[in-house]
């Protein structure tokens, strides 16, 4: 068990950088003669959405408004994702797009943050390459934006804070979440698997896992706020509590906010097949507020990739537990990530991983060619396949799920569902949107004040990507 760094509200280090949010606050009120605005953007999964809540809350404090675009804001900030290269593409492009931008609006701040910029060659590319960018800072420097926002509204040099650490538990940070609906509940960071292919270990630092009395308590919040699904986050939160005194896992966890009073219902990501257990299983059957729906990723049906990715786990293992779950779990449904095209893998890998997804039966597939990671074992892995064909794998990996969706689909007709009504849907006028335990989605006739409650829904008829009913 390694010591964890944990800092909350009363900490030294979190007074100081409240007190450096009141000193930019003046700094601010001093320069506008109305509330400055903040743009902010996230790139990549939900626990940089997480990062992204942490980030407009502690502008709140400091005293930014919001801006809908960053053509209005005073202040820019983009929350990086590194996970694959159009991700860092994509923050490029919109980076380059706000020189001319600042160029017109004088005073206007710039700062990137999140993973990708904990990446020491992709900071130093942006003090090089991109002047006009004012705040760099990475994913174990989030806490401080406070103080590097005032060093530079005061007049400082451009501020980098992109340091390797072990990691803290930051507990008392202010919020301010995108939703009144569904809300994500971190309960660990960072990773210790090193999969081949994956950077987050090396940008988001090893795990460590929040106190279960923290999760709780914000759980409970969460629930007298009104909201009503939770999903729990974390890189591999089948490894909770491993950092922890406490005797306690992630099923046990599960249990504890399942005995919350209250109509809600929980979900969590991600699910790391080596550390499913068949506890973990019986929890979710046994829990009625836990979703039926579990995210899976298996990334290949090759037992020689699975290897080489060092995932640590077979495909036979992998298949153990889908059954496991199917004959334990009442109508349970899964989905899964998969990487296509890793270094060395064959046209018989390829057609192992199509095997596998016939015999699991996915309800969602999120399938991405493999994308290089400067750090990572798979950079430096012979890689023989040329793209054209990757994407022909990939194609036929879509047909195939395609066709399997569309089959699971056509049952739900005639069916009534359970729904979280969640907004209006995209099929024209009087349509809402929402979602099942099962993770299906379900669009529907209904009145605006259904948003926010659980409705049942007959379901009339079945597209790929959604349900139809009122």
């Amino acid at each position: 068990m390694s010591e964890i760094k944990r800092l909350d509200a009363e900490s030294e280090a979190l007074i100081r950088q409240r007190e450096f949010a009141q000193k930019a606050k003046k700094l601010l009120a001093g320069r506008y003669d109305h509330p400055p605005l903040a743009y902010v953007h996230t790139f990549g999964c939900q626990q940089n959405v997480s990062d992204g809540e942490k980030i407009k809350g502690m502008l709140a404090e400091i005293g930014y408004g919001s801006a809908d675009s960053p053509e209005t804001a005073d202040l820019v900030i983009y929350n990086t994702c590194a996970v694959r290269e159009n991700a860092e593409d994509r923050v490029f492009g919109n980076v380059g797009a706000l020189k001319p931008v600042k160029q017109k609006r004088r005073g206007m701040i710039i700062g990137l943050c999140g993973c990708m910029v904990q990446q020491q060659n992709i900071a130093e590319k942006i003090k090089q390459s991109y002047p006009y960018v004012d705040l760099v800072f990475g994913t174990h420097a989030l806490y401080t934006l406070p103080e590097l926002l005032y060093h530079r509204l005061s007049g400082q040099k451009r501020q980098f804070s992109t340091g390797d650490s072990p990691g803290e538990i930051v507990e008392g940070l202010p919020l301010r979440r995108d939703g009144e609906i569904k809300a994500n509940l971190p309960v660990m960071y960072g990773c210790n698997n090193f999969c081949t292919y994956c950077i987050v270990p090396y940008v988001r630092g090893r795990e460590r896992s929040r106190h279960p009395e923290d999760v709780l308590a914000e759980a409970r919040q969460l629930v007298q706020m009104g909201y009503r699904e939770i999903t729990l986050l974390g890189q591999n939160v089948n490894s909770y509590g491993h950092t922890l005194e406490e005797q306690i896992d992630f099923s046990d966890l599960l249990r504890e906010i399942n005995h919350i009073d209250g109509d809600f219902i929980l979900r969590f990501m991600t699910s790391h097949p080596k550390d499913c257990t068949h506890k973990l299983i019986d929890t979710i059957a046994a829990c009625d507020k836990v979703c039926n729906h579990i995210h899976l990723p298996v990334q290949s049906g090759s037992n020689r990739v699975l290897d080489l990715m060092n995932r640590h786990y077979t495909v036979e293992e992998y298949l153990e537990l889908i059954s496991y779950a199917r004959r334990t779990i009442p109508d349970v449904t899964f989905s899964s990530d998969i990487i296509v095209g890793f270094p060395g893998e064959t046209r018989e890998d390829f057609e192992q991983t199509v095997e596998l997804v016939k015999k699991v039966g996915y309800t969602t597939l999120y399938t991405f060619i493999y994308s290089p990671r400067t750090g990572t074992k798979a950079a430096l892995m012979d890689d023989p396949i040329p793209e054209a064909e990757k994407s022909r794998w990939l194609r036929e990996l879509l047909d195939v799920q395609s066709a399997i969706r569309e089959e699971q689909q056509g049952h739900f007709v005639g069916r009534t569902l359970r729904v979280l009504a969640d907004g209006t849907g995209r099929s024209g006028e009087g349509w809402l949107s929402g979602r099942t335990v099962s993770n299906d989605i379900v669009e529907f006739q209904g009145p605006p004040d259904a948003i926010g409650r659980f409705v049942e829904v007959k379901i009339e008829r079945a597209l790929n990507w959604a349900l139809f009913g009122k």
